[in-house]
């Protein structure tokens, strides 16, 4: 008996629950659809741009450009700004059919090296648009400066100097273009012209692998991967989610303080935000000279605006400015769509450097090897590559960025 009670009182509650929550569900009125509810990750498809509690435009949430678009305008599409979408279709079409990183010569040291194909890789749909660059109008990045040319020309040197030999510059390869072959270069034994950001043809130390090897290959400004961003009164806080798991926070303090004293310098340079109208600007400065945006280091500035365009999209403009770099100033546009957060969750922490057995287990390999020549025992590690492993053939690479 005391059961059977029980029972009841246990279907009367979920029945009670039942009605409980129909008289809270919305209702639509009638001749009406129902519209999605809002959740967190999700906005609103129609209204106007939301303001945070505080009354700052509310740039708020997970943003990334969901098109491939070429960072500047190639030459065969010089005076063309969008492209049709006829022309989007068969470039898609296209770029599907590329094999990225295709395997090499089985059991060769470029084979290996190159362990990171396809597999790896991922293609954007074509973006409208044929170059991110707007200004100059022609899309193309201004020339690089004479004193700029002849630092990168001495860099080119010494890296070829490097390889020299190597098999990579007896088969005359890309990677050893403008160089030769011939015995060990006593520049082996030399630093780098300036600090070096890429691989060369050496493992004496952590720097002289790329930034990507050692978990430091992101860089300001940014035209890839995901950014979420979070605002408070004063604060905007910007977690920029790329590479594979080279994440990094970035904190722009909006609250009228002046730049940081410029003998602090900074890999990501300092920013400081301010409002103009629905739009935040950013004064980014103080890079520090290990930092390298496309040659450009401690004179690096940039001016940046973001503004929320409707509630899925926002608009990211960026002027780079460097007089020791380019020629001129050049600005760069991106349109950035909203992700939903439970779909696209970002694990708010740099997952490269933890674990990084790779670049521990380069350095210490590089040791077997020298004490393997020093013994007679194996080559010479100056004729072996261990800088251009991961190049692709320029057939197997993207059209849109040749």
């Amino acid at each position: 008996m005391r059961r059977r009670f029980l029972e009841f009182i246990g279907v009367a509650a979920v029945f009670m629950a039942v009605i409980v929550l129909l008289k809270l569900a919305p209702v639509p009125v009638a001749g009406q659809a129902s519209k999605p509810t809002a959740t967190a990750g999700s906005a609103a498809t129609t209204g106007p741009a939301a303001k945070t509690p505080w009354g700052e435009p509310d740039l708020q949430g997970i943003w990334t450009d969901e098109y491939m678009t070429p960072l500047q305008r190639q030459a065969q599409y010089a005076g063309k700004e969008l492209f049709t979408d006829a022309e989007r279709a068969a470039l898609d079409k296209q770029r599907a059919g590329i094999e990225l990183r295709p395997r090499q010569a089985g059991g060769t040291e470029r084979d290996v090296a190159g362990a990171y194909g396809a597999v790896f890789m991922s293609m954007k749909p074509t973006g409208r648009r044929t170059s991110l660059v707007v200004d100059p109008p022609d899309g193309r990045i201004p020339p690089m400066t004479p004193e700029l040319q002849k630092r990168l020309e001495a860099e080119r040197a010494y890296r070829l100097a490097l390889l020299q030999a190597t098999a990579t510059c007896k088969n005359q390869d890309p990677a050893c273009r403008g160089g030769k072959y011939g015995p060990p270069s006593p520049r082996r034994a030399e630093t780098p012209p300036r600090y070096s950001t890429g691989n060369i043809n050496r493992v004496d130390n952590p720097e002289d692998r790329s930034r990507s090897e050692r978990c430091m290959a992101a860089l300001l400004p940014d035209f890839s991967g995901f950014r979420r961003i979070v605002q408070s009164p004063g604060s905007v806080s910007i977690f920029y989610d790329v590479g594979q798991g080279q994440g990094w926070q970035r904190n722009i303090p909006v609250d009228g303080s002046p730049h940081l004293p410029s003998q602090i310098r900074q890999r990501f340079g300092d920013s400081r935000g301010r409002w103009e109208g629905e739009t935040l600007v950013v004064d980014v400065a103080n890079f520090t000279p290990v930092a390298d945006f496309m040659g450009s280091r401690e004179n690096l500035h940039l001016v940046e605006r973001w503004t929320r365009t409707g509630p899925n999209t926002v608009e990211y403009v960026v002027t780079i400015d460097d007089a020791t770099t380019w020629t001129k100033s050049w600005t760069v546009k991106q349109e950035y769509a909203k992700q939903n957060e439970q779909a696209n969750r970002i694990y708010y922490e740099p997952r490269c450097h933890e674990g990084n057995y790779g670049l521990a287990t380069v350095l210490a390999g590089g040791r077997v090897i020298d004490k393997a020549f020093a013994e007679g025992r194996g080559p010479d590690p100056a004729s072996i590559d261990s800088a251009t492993g991961m190049q692709a053939p320029e057939e197997a690479t993207d059209p849109l960025t040749r």
